[in-house]
């Protein structure tokens, strides 16, 4: 029984214009598109299934990712998402687990480009529903969600190589299948989108914003901070200069705060010296942080 399998998900990769349209691609492109789709398929799959972020995407568990044939019409790849039974209680094909995978992928894919998805009324919704029906649940926190988009960077930047590099295509999608229910996952992948992820354009002067911190990777020096001016949590990482025992603690004391939805703790809130980091065009990317402090006047 524990090595049966049930089909949660089918996530469809379609890329369209120039050769693409005519069912040709770049060969060595695609390849390197289809790693960077495995494994942002894997890396949010394991943490759905496992509650755990993992580096590697053959250290998947509790599921498995199968390819069919690419299909004519455009150039079109689809991944098929395999759990184990004793993962998900039951088998039906519409298992509400594939809905959380997909809302999860959505998150994932649209944050990773710019787009902002409210997570308490999308896949918190989803997993709090989910938890009080099913025995054990999932765990999955917006801070280790945050955390997954920071580990499949490399893998989306890939995903846009046969638009970016021999350009034999213009632009792809990723549409997902959960039962009867076909959606879009993210935006259209295209070249800006490409360039919100790969150029970086760093302020001249340093700024104060106010925020509270929802995720920190004390190996990276990196995290997210909800800023109520921006309406979203932001991206940052902790400049060398503040690297240091005293901003560690603000921080996390913050972090604490945030995952309990503490909002009235007097740590809640920190106040952050930052350099914005843009495109080209001048969307918000991240924060170079220079200093932290527990109030403006400090």
């Amino acid at each position: 029984m524990a090595h049966e399998r049930s089909q949660i998900i089918e996530l469809e990769l379609v890329y369209k214009g120039r050769a693409a349209d005519e069912n040709q691609i770049d060969l060595y492109d695609v390849s390197q598109a289809l790693i960077g789709f495995q494994r942002s398929i894997a890396l949010t799959c394991h943490l759905v299934i496992n509650g755990e972020i993992i580096t590697q995407a053959p250290f998947l568990k509790g599921a498995e990712i199968l390819a069919r044939p690419a299909e004519d019409g455009s150039w079109k790849m689809v991944a098929t998402v395999l759990a184990g039974i004793y993962a998900i209680g039951t088998a039906p094909k519409d298992t509400p687990l594939g809905h959380i995978v997909y809302s999860a992928y959505d998150y994932v894919i649209s944050e990773s480009l710019g787009v902002h998805v409210d997570y308490d009324k999308t896949l918190g919704e989803l997993v709090e529903q989910y938890n009080q029906e099913t025995p054990g649940g999932v765990k999955i926190e917006q801070h280790k969600m945050d955390s997954l988009i920071e580990k499949c960077n490399t893998a989306i930047t890939d995903i846009h190589r046969p638009i970016f590099k021999t350009k034999t295509a213009t632009q792809a999608r990723i549409f997902s299948q959960v039962g009867h229910e076909r959606s879009s996952v993210g935006p259209a992948l295209s070249i800006e989108t490409f360039r919100f992820i790969h150029e970086e354009y760093i302020s001249e002067e340093p700024e104060l914003i106010r925020g509270r911190i929802s995720s920190y990777n004390s190996n990276t020096y990196k995290g997210r901070i909800y800023v109520a001016s921006e309406g979203r949590p932001i991206a940052f990482e902790l400049d060398k200069s503040c690297r240091n025992d005293q901003v560690v603690a603000l921080i996390t004391a913050s972090l604490s705060a945030s995952a309990l939805k503490d909002y009235e703790n007097e740590w809640s809130e920190v106040y952050c010296l930052v350099f914005r980091n843009t495109t080209k065009s001048g969307h918000l990317k991240s924060f170079k942080v220079i200093e932290v402090s527990h109030s403006a006047t400090q």
